[in-house]
């Protein structure tokens, strides 16, 4: 296994997803796993109750916030942050250990601030990816498709998308996924490009 001469850590890359809620990343990310056999997806942890498709350790390690606040006392995330009040996510250091361990270039799928510190760790050995909605109100009309939210919920997620794509600039590459046939194909080159580099 090549290992990162500076560090003696293992050699990897890392790709990092990262949108406003409801903008598409996550079957950007699903999509790429398919496509590309090397890559695996570092799973987070969160304190935000677990929806009853969700499984433990497969979609996000549930833990309580007691648990959470123990791993953030040890240092054992990369980064986390608390979302809304009370809701934690984070990437637990273990996780993307395990992964680069096991020869994988790591995919991420994680919010905007979660992202920049990601790829403020890892530098050139990260790309950070922005997935663009093609605007707000059409932000909005996929949240309130999905239906999984109250209004209230909403609301909040619309506001803290405003917020997000202020940030867009700070990321390597900006994806609008307007039509997703087309977004996926460009995902496709991006990951192809950057993990192909040597």
């Amino acid at each position: 296994m090549s290992r990162d001469h500076n560090n003696n850590k293992p050699a990897g890359k890392i790709l990092i997803f990262s949108s406003p809620s409801g903008a598409g990343k996550t079957t950007i990310v699903h999509h790429l796993l398919k496509k590309f056999p090397s890559l695996a997806f570092s799973v987070s942890a969160t304190t935000r109750p677990q929806r009853p498709h969700e499984t433990d350790g497969k979609d996000y390690y549930f833990l309580t916030p007691e648990e959470f606040r123990q791993k953030i006392d040890e240092g054992a995330f990369v980064e986390w942050e608390e979302v809304y009040e009370n809701t934690c996510y984070g990437t637990l250091r273990s996780e993307v250990d395990r992964l680069l361990n096991k020869g994988k270039q790591v995919v991420f799928d994680v919010d905007v601030k979660g992202a920049l510190n990601i790829k403020k760790q890892f530098g050139d050995r990260a790309l950070a990816v922005f997935v663009m909605p093609p605007s707000v109100e059409e932000l909005e009309r996929r949240l309130r498709h999905r239906s999984t939210d109250p209004e209230e919920s909403i609301r909040e997620r619309v506001a803290k998308a405003r917020l997000e794509m202020s940030y867009a600039d700070k990321f390597d590459v900006i994806l609008v996924n307007d039509v997703l046939e087309d977004t996926l194909k460009k995902a496709e080159e991006i990951v192809s490009n950057f993990i192909g580099k040597a």
